[in-house]
């Protein structure tokens, strides 16, 4: 006897309880893509070949596009996706699913599980959203194999069992849903968009190697800037080398930045009083570095990463009271002179300034580079403060705009999981 129910939270106007079915009883045929070698076939130029890669997350993405031949594509004519098919990655990131588009009618495909010839009328997208539930997902984890490398098969997929209500609840559903997609989209457009203004900006707004003005620049302001070596600006002050493992995170007598915040968590002003630090319970570690108890506007440098990201920094502000040290793997800094709040910490995180210190990495795994090496490489600068006070402003107030996109965006992402759990 089939086993039915109803979602928590329903569309008005449909009460019929929802029917629990077995996926082979829904699609005339699921099964494989063609599986097995096909790079031979692989052309500049041909036909879109479908892999796994471009399944993620409920859609067809083209990150990366690999084509095929005629011949091969011919081949494959029977196993050709059409219109409304699902296709499922089977290895890998198994379980993420995907409607084929119009666009992508008579696509081949490698290595995916194949959803075709309906018995019944059933709307695709409302089974690709019910493949994005956590019930789903952890029903499809129950029938993976595989350690190191997680797989699926066509055969168990015919077997999963789906709740369904009548093709035009489906197709409510999955119209809202879609809708909800596209929201989520147009907030990542304008996330995306407004992190590559930034990228741009930070390359535009200082000067490039050679030049003595930047290409973009606030009105009012001609003067060449200054080019001094980095020894001359910022004197280095000493940090201390506690692990993770000496530090607490409730209550201690000082706040310790660790070099692996810097390149993950931080941004390139690092506002003491909004972020959560590690803190340090030693007493005596005060006495030892008492002299590099950090200030506003001193710049911490992650000296150690896994790859070209060594040398990501922050500089500190809104710093009241508390006492700060600079932890495990960082080079603090502070400037000789005075420097506008936030300039020196976009500025060296600029690709103008960073890319001075890819040829002074050392390391293959992980890679360093030392104080000696950073001492003659150029900071660049205007002389006026209050253009330095203009770019770090500038630069501030994207970061801001970029961090309410953020926000808005894993806000929807977050309704939009609680949604599937609730409407399933």
């Amino acid at each position: 006897m089939e086993k039915k129910k109803k979602p928590e939270i329903r569309f008005e106007g449909f009460t019929d309880d929802w029917e629990q079915r077995k996926l082979k009883d829904v699609y005339g045929s699921i099964g494989n893509a063609f599986v097995g070698t096909a790079t031979p076939y692989y052309v500049e130029h041909g036909h879109f070949y479908l892999e796994s890669n471009n399944i993620k997350d409920g859609k067809i993405n083209h990150n990366s596009e690999i084509f095929i031949n005629d011949e091969f594509y011919e081949k494959q004519k029977e196993k050709w996706l059409h219109t409304g098919d699902i296709v499922m990655v089977q290895s890998g990131h198994v379980g993420h699913a995907a409607v084929i588009p119009e666009e992508l009618d008579n696509t081949a495909a490698h290595a995916l599980i194949m959803f075709k010839n309906p018995k019944e009328k059933i709307e695709p997208y409302f089974l690709n959203y019910e493949y994005q539930t956590d019930k789903a997902k952890k029903k499809i984890e129950n029938i993976t194999t595989g350690n190191t490398i997680k797989h699926i098969l066509a055969s168990d997929m015919q077997e999963f069992e789906v709740d369904v209500p009548k093709c035009k609840e489906q197709k409510v559903i999955a119209s809202y849903f879609c809708k909800f997609d596209h929201l989520i989209t147009l907030h990542q457009r304008k996330y995306k968009k407004l992190k590559n203004v930034k990228k741009s900006m930070l390359e535009k707004m200082f000067p490039s190697k050679g030049c003595k003005v930047p290409e973009i620049r606030f009105s009012g302001f001609t003067d060449d800037w200054e080019q001094r070596k980095l020894k001359d600006i910022l004197v280095n002050l000493q940090n201390n080398t506690l692990s993770r493992a000496d530090l607490l995170n409730e209550a201690g007598v000082a706040k310790n930045v660790h070099y692996g915040d810097v390149l993950i968590k931080f941004g390139e002003v690092l506002d003491i009083n909004k972020e959560t630090l590690p803190m340090i319970s030693d007493e005596s570690v005060l006495m030892k570095y008492k002299a590099s108890f950090l200030q506003n506007g001193d710049v911490i440098v992650a000296d150690t990463a896994e790859d070209s990201t060594v040398g990501k920094c922050s500089e500190i502000d809104g710093l009241l009271d508390e006492v700060v040290l600079s932890g495990l793997h960082t080079i603090p800094y502070r400037p000789i002179e005075k420097f506008a709040s936030g300039y020196l910490g976009y500025y060296l995180n600029s690709s103008v300034y960073h890319n001075q210190l890819i040829p002074l990495m050392q390391g293959i795994k992980v890679t360093s580079i030392s104080k000696s090496a950073m001492q003659d490489t150029d900071i660049v600068y205007p002389k006026s403060v209050e253009e330095q006070g203009k770019i770090g402003d500038y630069f501030r107030s994207l970061d801001h705009l970029i961090t309410l996109y953020q926000r808005e965006l894993e806000k929807l992402k977050n309704i939009k999981k609680t949604l599937l759990e609730k409407m399933f």
